[in-house]
């Protein structure tokens, strides 16, 4: 039978979250009463957790800050916000290489009536392969605005197992294969040491000179540098780059001023909608903790995600 949670909203006040504890059927405690926390704030602002707490819900899909800070162990069950945020980042993404297939980002700095420039700069999805490496949520939520634009779609997954939509799917131990038979990359899988400049020169060269790079995961998996080369030397089409390496990127970095780079700063998953897709989450979450079922997002704290 279902119990009442108690839970701690913190240490950032959040109307919303508060509300989809209860909405949950948990009840809002402080922390020294609690058995549960939904962190809102950073990994850096989470105080002391009590002995008592079993459950702790983090804000964001990717952990990495909090699983390198130490915060994250084995003491209690800890969930992350994988897959909430799935269909608006996905979104994003899909959007990214359509701006660069199709020359909006060029387009966009434009300053004079430049149709052929236009002209050259663009290509189209339909009949293309595109490789998303990493199709998780968000992932395999990109996949079939993909297919009905008329791509094929290469997966890879921690596993290699099928994924609805793909036309394959391929474990993580073959990830350098996706690059030259891919047309497009598309960059959401986890930042982990094992992924850490997964894309350099090498992967870089392989996916040629007509073909983008899209990260919507963590700049990290992607050698900035090469990256830099790449673009300057005409290796690659273009790169669309939700996220950076350093990030925030700094004023003057060549990468702002690279005709063939586009760049939203980390905005594919805006406020308002991360708000509302977490207290969702958190409802849900809330309503399993009570009910003994499993949790969404479960997070292994030995791979760090």
């Amino acid at each position: 039978m279902p119990t009442t949670p108690a839970v701690y909203v913190g240490p950032q006040e959040n109307p919303q979250l508060v509300e989809a504890v209860e909405r949950g059927g948990g009840r809002v405690v402080a922390l020294a009463e609690a058995e549960a926390v939904v962190v809102s704030g950073g990994h850096g602002d989470l105080p002391e957790l009590p002995a008592a707490v079993r459950w702790v819900q983090l804000p964001s899909a990717g952990i990495e800050a909090w699983v390198e800070s130490g915060v994250v162990d084995s003491s209690r069950t800890w969930t992350s916000a994988t897959g909430a945020y799935s269909h608006a980042v996905a979104e994003g993404a899909v959007a990214l290489l359509l701006a660069g297939v199709r020359g909006i980002g060029r387009a966009a700095r434009l300053t004079t009536w430049d149709h052929a420039t236009l002209d050259a700069a663009q290509t189209s999805l339909r009949g293309s392969t595109i490789a998303v490496v990493g199709a998780g949520g968000i992932g395999s939520a990109m996949i079939p605005a993909f297919v009905a634009l008329g791509a094929e779609v290469l997966a890879v997954t921690r596993r290699g197992l099928p994924v609805e939509g793909a036309a394959r799917t391929l474990p993580a131990d073959r990830v350098g294969e996706v690059f030259a038979a891919a047309d497009h990359v598309v960059l959401a899988a986890p930042a982990t040491e094992r992924t850490k400049a997964l894309v350099g020169a090498e992967q870089l060269a392989a996916i040629g000179a007509q073909g983008w790079l899209v990260n919507i995961a963590r700049g990290s998996l992607v050698d900035t540098d090469a990256l830099v080369s790449a673009l300057a030397e005409g290796t690659i089409a273009g790169a669309a780059l939700d996220v950076t390496d350093p990030e925030p990127l700094p004023d003057g970095h060549p990468l702002w001023s690279e005709p063939r780079c586009i760049i939203t700063p980390h905005s594919t998953n805006p406020t308002p909608l991360q708000v509302a897709a977490l207290a969702e989450r958190v409802a849900e979450n809330v309503r399993r903790f009570a009910a003994g079922e499993e949790l969404l997002g479960l997070v292994d704290p030995e791979r760090g995600y």
